[in-house]
C-alpha cells in the first residue's frame, strides 16, 4: 500500500497530566511517584497514531511496529507532559517518526517510532487466526 497523504515533516502533538495511575510505582516500571516510562512511551505513540489515523483511507489504520526511546528526565505528580510525533519518512506502508516528550521544564524523552498502515479487516482476521491454531 502506498500512503500518499502522509508526508515527511508533518507533526502532531498530544498532552497528558501526571496522575497517580501513570507513575512508575503504580505501573510497575519502578518504585517512585514520577511519570512512568511506559506512560511516556504510550503518549508518544498516541501522537504518531493520531497523525496517521486522520490521513489513512477508510478501512485502514496504523499499528505500532517498533519504538526506541530514551527517558531522560523525571516529571513529578501533577506535571504536564506534551508529546510530539514528526514524520521522518514514508516507505510503502511503513511510517517512521521522530518522537519527543516535554514537561514544563523541557525535554524528558526522545526517540524513533515505526508504524505500519494495515487493512483493519485483514489485520483482525490475522489476529483471530492466531488463537485458532
Amino acid at each position: 500500500m502506498e500512503i500518499k497523504e502522509i508526508k515527511p515533516g508533518m507533526k502532531h502533538e498530544v498532552t497528558d497530566r501526571v496522575t497517580e495511575d501513570k507513575t512508575a510505582g503504580v505501573m510497575g516500571s519502578g518504585s517512585l511517584p514520577v511519570y512512568a516510562t511506559p506512560a511516556m512511551s504510550c503518549l508518544m505513540e498516541k501522537a504518531a497514531a493520531e497523525l496517521a489515523e486522520t490521513l489513512l483511507p477508510e478501512g485502514y489504520t496504523s499499528v505500532g511496529g517498533a519504538i526506541n526511546i530514551l527517558h531522560k528526565a523525571p516529571t513529578p505528580l501533577r506535571g504536564r507532559v506534551r508529546a510530539e510525533a514528526v514524520v521522518e519518512s514514508v516507505e510503502g506502508p511503513k511510517i517512521t517518526y521522530r518522537i519527543a516528550a516535554y514537561d514544563e521544564v523541557g525535554l524528558i524523552g526522545e526517540g524513533t517510532h515505526e508504524r505500519f498502515a494495515v487493512n483493519e479487516e485483514k489485520f483482525m482476521n490475522k489476529a483471530a487466526a492466531r488463537l485458532q491454531s
